[in-house]
């Protein structure tokens, strides 16, 4: 037996009380279906700025009504902290994911990123110290290595922030070690290398790559590639990060807390490969897409070049073995988009 495998076996056996935050997001929900799965008591805060209340309607129809039933919804802000410590009352563990999560939009305007992303962590932060919760497992990003140019990234070398979003998230970093040093709050971050997976938002103009590119295929719409392509980034499946969350928030090994990690699968995809897979993928089902090619535009300002993650840190010190390689992962979001895209 694996050790998520244990894990989970532990969440059933000794259940606990759960926050989600941001639980109507991709990320969030997905924690959400596995936390109910393993019979959990769940509270989820959210104010549906970015999360789908459609996402939680597919949770619901996936567990059932006797396991929705453990389930709380909190609709409310993390910029709030009385709205967090209602939230926090009771909890054993906080997952925190709500974030404002596009470079782009943090570009465009820095003061609503910073107020979400860096106010709104601080208010979780400290509404868990209030409620004397144990532990604050949040999520953070690789936009933190900035223009750091070794690959692949190691969590203790940093360069300088290449956007108002990589700011946030490396404030959120220096938070989580104060509340740690000064309050005694237990925390542990985890920066996520270019999730993705079923519930992925496909629409707007901050989409996620893969959904987005997944849309426009099947849509036959054109797919536009930032710079020559040969971008590369290390994109990891959501079942890879969820389980990473439940062991980070798990952990008995002393030396595991008040850390940062890598959350992906130490690989590299360029931009120009990953659109061929997908349309490799996707051709049986949608034959319009046989000569289809990408079109090529100027190279987007706050992105890296490269992207990939030095996982040996979250498996030495907290048994994360990631279950789904970028092309398995592929396989199974494409069926979710296809079905969702057909309605």
């Amino acid at each position: 037996m694996n050790t998520y495998d244990t894990a989970r076996n532990h969440i059933r056996i000794s259940p606990k009380r759960w926050l989600i935050t941001g639980v109507a997001g991709f990320v969030g929900s997905n924690l959400l279906e596995e936390l109910l799965r393993l019979d959990q008591q769940v509270v989820g805060l959210d104010n549906f700025s970015t999360g789908k209340r459609e996402n939680l309607t597919e949770v619901q129809a996936l567990v059932g009504e006797r396991k929705w039933q453990r389930f709380q919804l909190i609709e409310g802000d993390i910029r709030h902290l009385a709205t967090c410590r209602s939230a926090c009352k009771g909890a054993d563990i906080v997952l925190h994911q709500a974030a404002l999560g596009s470079v782009p939009h943090s570009i465009e305007d820095p003061l609503y990123c910073n107020d979400n992303n860096v106010n709104g962590t601080l208010s979780i932060f400290k509404a868990a110290c209030d409620e004397q919760v144990n532990r604050v497992v949040y999520a953070s990003s690789s936009a933190v290595y900035g223009d750091q140019p070794d690959l692949p990234k190691v969590e203790d070398v940093t360069g300088n922030p290449l956007s108002p979003y990589a700011v946030s998230k490396k404030v959120a970093e220096l938070y989580a070690r104060v509340f740690s040093q000064l309050y005694g709050l237990e925390t542990i971050g985890l920066r996520y290398f270019n999730v993705f997976g079923p519930r992925q938002d496909p629409e707007g103009a901050y989409a996620a790559v893969i959904p987005h590119w997944i849309s426009a295929l099947c849509s036959a719409e054109t797919v536009y590639i930032n710079g020559t392509g040969e971008t590369s980034r290390d994109f990891c499946y959501i079942d890879n990060v969820v389980q990473v969350n439940l062991l980070a928030a798990l952990t008995r090994n002393r030396q595991a807390v008040n850390e940062v990690y890598n959350v992906a699968v130490n690989g590299r995809t360029s931009l120009n490969n990953l659109y061929y897979v997908l349309r490799k993928q996707l051709l049986p089902h949608y034959g319009h897409i046989k000569d289809s090619r990408p079109v090529y535009r100027e190279f987007r300002t706050g992105d890296v070049l490269h992207s990939q993650a030095d996982i040996s840190k979250a498996s030495q010190l907290l048994g994360y073995a990631p279950t789904h390689s970028v092309e398995e992962g592929l396989e199974v979001a494409l069926w979710w988009y296809m079905k969702k895209l057909a309605h």
